[in-house]
Order: structure tokens, then C-alpha cells, then sequence
């Protein structure tokens, strides 16, 4: 069941929702009911709330903050004093309702990867639960909606469990001046943290779903490397599918210690996945990034480079098994193969300074390549044949044989295997590409 929490109006754009339906319906996890947004069911919360101060569980407040922040300064337990718990404060449109938190004793939250925990009620202030402006707060909502949508368990990040208490004692109260509802499943994941071991942040760290899906990270992918996150399945096996994942997965094996983003770890086992991949599933995948013209959906700002008219399918289908075995996300793929659907592909400054115009021996091999490429059968093993027999001119190994040829051809110094690149370039283009490598070569 999908719940917006849009309580605070300034975080309810139409917008951000969207992006949170699209990247749950991208990881497989579409929602049964809903979305319903928290902010149609105020009523409801204004309804309830009143019942609570009906039955004394809150009292109205007319302290200001600078008032508040005045009275308790230098106090050695911080918060609200409970200046109007007792001061018979009439409840108007200008003030605020606190719960009445008990004043002895404890509220105990049994949580399923902490433990038992103890909130000593002396060290609870009487908390805020409907503004002065008569709406009410998160803690008061989300305790009623959990009660009317019947959750069975609340799973959220330990910065929430000093929170979870509020909600324990508001749900008390709600069983009094409304139905009794079990109390929900508390169970507090450990924090998710960057390099520098800290806490995840939205201003800070790429932490937006959809910003993977754009990057070409598969769906299954992400949703295992999620799941690796404080918790491991058995074996310590990282690989695995969503259904042993299921299977395997319980709350009470959940790790206590905060959990590392990894994003290379994320990577790698993205390129797995790729790697098995059938290569029809593969050249399907690639879609959005090779013609996103007939694609469902096209990532942000990654149309490829070269015009649609020039993109050739039979060829990107006969190069598809060698990218699928270098690229790790899928966005990687037109760089891999533009050189194929460029008329003129752009040269790397740094292989051209390093391999065509700082290596003495270039000039040589595109001046021998140039020749035997023109008579030699035009096919991946020829190829490799004859620029063996270049290489050999010249007393050079096939890798640096290769160098020049690659960055003339290419543009690049890294890339799909040469041989069969030339070959799905074609004579007449290679010879083409390799003469105004020469020429550059030449100076």
C-alpha cells in the first residue's frame, strides 16, 4: 500500500510523486492499493485529535518558540518545560495541542533488530502533536493511518527510534478514545552511509532512484545490491535472484551496524547481471540508450550521439555480445559502439597526443595497415592476421600494433574488440578513418 506522507504541503509536488511511483514500478514494486495522499484524511485526523483532548491525552499550548527557547535556557534537560500542562490554557485558533506524556515509568519499544529499548518518560518533553494552525503534525497522522490501513509493521531508519516511543503512547491513547488496534511490528534498519562514513543526504549524495535507472543500472541489479545492505543471505553469496532473496530474508538478521553505499560493489554486480544477460535481452535492454526513438522510455539528457537515420540494428546486433561483455551499466553502450553510426567520430585529445602524434612507430604501422587492409579479406580473423603481419614489419607486439589503428578507427583508445570493429566498419570506411589518422600522425 503506497501512502504519500504530504503533510507538509510544501513537499507534496505533483512532480516528486510521480518520481516515486516510476522508480517503484521500475524496481518491480508497484503498489496493490494506492497512492493515497495523508493530507485527504485530515478530517479524519482533526476528528481524533479532538477525541484526545476531549479525554485530556492533549492540552492546549499558547507558548511561543522565543518563549520556550527564553524560559529553558541553561536547562540541563532540554525541550519543553510543560508551562501550560497545568495552566488551564484555553484551546483557540492560536494554539498549539501537546501531548500529556506521563510523567513516571517507561515506554518500551520491542524492536526486531535493536532489541528491547527503554524511553524513561522523564526524559520525553510533552510533545506537539496539531499546529496552532489546527493541523495536525506527522506523528499524530501517521499513527492514525496506520491504525485505519491496519499496518502490521513499521520498518524505517534507526535516526527514527528515538521517535517511535511518541508513536507508541499516541497509539495508546488512540485505543482509548477510539478502536483498539494491535500495536504494529517495529523493526529500525541501520543507517545508509557514504565513503566518508556518513549518513546518506539527499543534497549531498546521489540518492535519487531514478538517477540509476538513467545511468543503465538494471532493475534487478539494484534491488539485490538493496537488499545487501545490513543483511547478507546465506553463504555470504552475492548474487542472487529476487525469489531466494524473498525466501531468505528476515528482519531479525538484519545487521545493527550502518551499511556502506558502495557504489563500485553497486556497479560490479550490476555488470553481472549484464554479463548474464541473453543477448536478445540485452539488445532489448539497450533500447533507451541506442534508439530511444522506439524505446517505452528514454533516460534523461542520454540520446546517443550519432543521427537515427545512420544507426544500423544488424550492426549494433553483431557487436551486441562483445559490448555486453565490457560494459558494467547500459548507459556505457554508446560510447562503446558511436564510432559504428558516426560519419566522423570525435578523437580523444589524450590517445591522439599519446598514440597517433607522441608514438614514433605510428606513422609506420597506419602507413602498412593502409595497405594491407586494402587487399586482405575483410573479416575479424583475417584482420587479426594481417595486423599481426604488420606488427611484425615492424618487431612490434600486437598490442602496440594495435594502438594507433584503434584510436584512428574509434576515435579511442579503449573499446570493443578491433578486429571485429573493423569489420563492421567496413573496408572502405577503415581506410577512410585510418588515411586521416596518418595524416595526423605525419604532422
Amino acid at each position: 500500500m503506497l501512502r504519500i506522507e504530504d503533510t507538509d504541503a510544501e513537499r507534496g509536488r505533483q512532480e516528486w510523486l510521480d518520481g516515486i511511483i516510476s522508480a517503484m514500478e521500475w524496481l518491480g514494486l508497484s503498489a496493490d492499493e494506492g497512492p493515497f495522499r495523508q493530507s485527504e484524511a485530515e478530517s479524519r485526523h482533526r476528528l481524533l485529535a479532538d477525541a484526545l483532548y476531549d479525554a485530556g491525552y492533549l492540552y492546549a499550548c499558547s507558548c511561543s518558540r522565543d518563549e520556550i527557547d527564553a524560559r529553558t535556557k541553561g536547562n540541563a534537560t532540554p525541550g519543553y518545560d510543560g508551562h501550560c500542562r497545568d495552566a488551564a490554557v484555553f484551546r483557540t485558533e492560536s494554539t498549539a495541542l501537546r501531548f500529556r506524556t506521563p510523567v513516571d515509568g517507561e515506554t518500551i519499544v520491542d524492536d526486531v533488530i535493536r532489541g528491547r529499548v527503554s524511553f524513561p518518560h522523564s526524559a520525553m518533553e510533552d510533545f506537539v502533536t496539531v499546529k496552532s494552525t489546527g493541523a495536525p503534525l506527522f506523528a499524530l497522522a501517521n499513527a492514525i493511518d496506520d491504525r485505519d490501513m491496519a499496518i502490521s509493521h513499521i520498518i524505517r531508519g534507526e535516526d527514527l527510534l528515538p521517535t517511535t516511543p511518541k508513536q507508541v503512547l499516541l497509539w495508546q491513547a488512540l485505543d482509548a478514545v477510539d478502536v483498539v488496534v494491535p500495536t504494529p511490528v517495529f523493526a529500525h534498519l541501520p543507517m545508509l552511509v557514504n565513503e566518508q562514513r556518513k549518513k546518506l543526504s539527499k543534497r549531498r549524495d546521489p540518492v535519487a532512484v531514478e538517477s540509476y535507472r538513467d545511468q543503465g543500472y538494471l532493475p534487478d541489479a539494484f534491488v539485490n545490491y538493496l537488499a545487501l545492505l545490513g543483511w547478507s543471505p546465506a553463504g555470504d553469496v552475492e548474487i542472487c535472484d529476487r525469489s531466494t532473496l524473498i525466501e531468505q530474508f528476515a528482519l531479525a538478521d538484519v545487521h545493527h551496524a550502518p551499511a556502506f553505499f558502495d557504489v563500485a560493489k553497486l556497479t560490479h554486480i550490476n555488470g553481472e547481471y549484464i554479463r548474464a544477460m541473453d543477448v536478445e535481452d540485452f539488445i532489448a535492454a539497450a533500447q533507451p540508450w541506442i534508439t530511444p526513438e522506439l524505446a517505452s522510455w528514454s533516460p534523461e539528457g542520454a540520446a546517443p550521439a550519432w543521427p537515427a537515420e545512420r544507426f544500423d540494428p544488424a550492426v549494433f546486433a553483431a557487436m551486441a555480445p562483445l559490448v555486453q561483455e565490457r560494459v558494467a551499466t547500459l548507459g556505457e553502450i554508446p560510447a562503446m559502439v558511436d564510432f559504428l553510426f558516426l560519419a566522423d567520430p570525435p578523437l580523444d585529445a589524450a590517445a591522439v597526443a599519446k598514440v597517433l602524434v607522441g608514438d614514433t612507430n605510428a606513422e609506420h604501422i597506419l602507413t602498412i595497415a593502409l595497405e594491407i587492409y586494402g587487399t586482405c579479406d575483410f573479416e575479424a580473423t583475417a584482420l587479426h592476421q594481417a595486423t599481426v603481419a604488420v606488427g611484425e614489419t615492424l618487431e612490434l607486439n600486437l598490442r602496440k600494433t594495435q594502438a594507433p589503428i584503434r584510436v584512428a578507427v574509434t576515435g579511442r583508445s579503449v573499446g570493443p574488440p578491433l578486429f571485429e570493429s573493423l569489420a563492421a566498419l567496413g573496408r572502405d570506411e577503415v581506410l577512410r578513418r585510418v588515411e586521416a589518422a596518418l595524416e595526423l600522425a605525419r604532422g
